[in-house]
């Protein structure tokens, strides 16, 4: 165990719920630290610096130190105070004046950040997909719960009001008994290219970012933004953009469960360059009386759905009476044979500051059935992305016992709900 570990376990050890019931932060705001300040990071930044009557912006931390100056002058720009700045995260949970914690870091951290924060009574915020594997999501929802945290999942759909409004009517009737819901992740992808390992430059703790994954020479490519397309760190489209939808096509059917069995295929088609994860992907989960459709395609495409152009990121649900087109712009409801319009509802353009004060109002109320998207409901969009990617991995149809969370008589599979992952980073089984 490295002595900063140590440390770390010795004081959040020392840290007692009592010590907690204190008054939030100044005049009652809740003092909050973002994790993880590139681009998702930023946004965070500026959703939470809109809402200054819930918190403070009291602290940025990044492994890479430029990144970390821009964050804190983008606060003060915003009005706020210069922030205390971290390169460790764990420094921040050992800090007893930080309440919660907003966690943008690359997908391989976010079970293991929301562990340790969880650990040391932080409340928690983090990005979707919630978890970077099916096994280390129940760790995260062992951790709230035992714990008593809110954490909340950063699937911003849930807190949309024409989403809301879609779903509740799905689960009415609107359209009949539902027995398909597509999810449709159609986001253009240009090629990354190739680029050579380099020496880790200057600013950049290369070890704390890779973390959990194995050890690797620096590279640009598995850095910035593209980590998202390499297994090591992120989950494809399907686990970045097209979680988004996994979920909410799972909220209009009504479900928060795992399917009996899972076939996904697809490829890296037209490019030639060291992306690893698939730019094409097709998934269908069994749900018995009721499927789950998802496609990803980041090449040239047209939409689907009953419009001009077609929704190319949004979800479609077929019932027995029509059907319902849903997006980012609103919903239509098209009914009978026919498909005659019988509802057109449109969005009211939202940023992510609502689903992040609906994160801050949970830390003020301690009642975590205010949160929107609770971590026991963000945990399960994100294993659907997992299952489909296991099944594109072993390019095989997968059978899944939902209550065990395993797959039926594949112990190669099984050996994929986890990873290996390189110590001191690792997510213990008992939280």
């Amino acid at each position: 165990m490295t002595d900063t570990r140590r440390k770390f376990i010795t004081s959040a050890a020392a840290v007692t719920a009592a010590s907690y019931s204190r008054i939030l932060g100044a005049n009652g705001r809740v003092n909050l630290v973002v994790i993880g300040v590139g681009g998702r990071g930023t946004a965070h930044v500026k959703g939470y610096g809109s809402l200054k009557t819930l918190c403070d912006i009291s602290g940025v931390c990044d492994v890479n130190q430029a990144a970390r100056e821009r964050a804190s002058a983008l606060i003060v720009s915003l009005g706020g105070s210069k922030p205390k700045e971290y390169n460790d995260m764990q420094e921040v949970f050992a800090d007893k004046s930080v309440d919660a914690v907003s966690m943008a870091t690359p997908n391989h951290w976010h079970a293991l950040g929301t562990v340790w924060a969880c650990q040391a009574r932080k409340d928690v915020y983090v990005e979707k997909p919630a978890s970077h594997n099916v096994w280390e999501a129940d760790r995260m929802v062992d951790a709230a719960r035992k714990y008593e945290r809110m954490v909340q999942v950063g699937t911003q759909s849930r807190s949309a009001a024409h989403i809301k409004k879609a779903a509740e009517l799905l689960q009415q009737g609107v359209i009949g008994e539902v027995y398909m819901a597509k999810g449709l992740c159609f986001k253009r992808r240009v090629s990354i290219g190739r680029k050579p390992d380099q020496p880790t430059p200057p600013g950049i703790d290369w070890d704390r970012f890779l973390g959990p994954a194995p050890l690797r020479p620096f590279n640009e490519l598995r850095f910035k933004y593209n980590w998202h397309w390499f297994w090591d760190t992120g989950n494809g489209d399907l686990g970045n953009q097209g979680v988004h939808q996994m979920d909410v096509a799972l909220w209009g059917l009504g479900l928060n469960e795992l399917p009996t069995a899972v076939s996904s295929t697809g490829g890296k088609y037209v490019y030639d360059d060291d992306q690893e994860t698939p730019n094409t992907q097709l998934a269908t989960f069994d749900y018995g009386r009721r499927e789950l459709v998802f496609e990803v395609r980041g090449l040239v495409t047209g939409g689907e759905g009953a419009s001009e152009k077609g929704v190319k990121i949004g979800n479609l649900y077929y019932g027995a009476d029509g059907y319902m087109v849903l997006d980012g712009g609103g919903f239509k409801v098209y009914k009978g044979e026919k498909g005659e319009l019988a509802m057109d509802e449109k969005a009211v353009r939202e940023d992510d500051s609502p689903h992040m004060k609906n994160f801050l109002e949970a830390v003020q109320s301690r009642d975590r059935s205010h949160l929107n998207a609770e971590i026991a409901i963000g945990v399960t969009s994100a294993k659907l992305c997992h299952l489909a990617n296991i099944s594109y991995r072993l390019k095989r149809h997968l059978r899944v016992d939902p209550k065990a969370g395993k797959f039926i008589s594949d112990a190669e599979a099984d050996a994929m709900l986890t990873r290996d992952y390189r110590k001191p980073y690792v997510v213990p089984a008992n939280v």
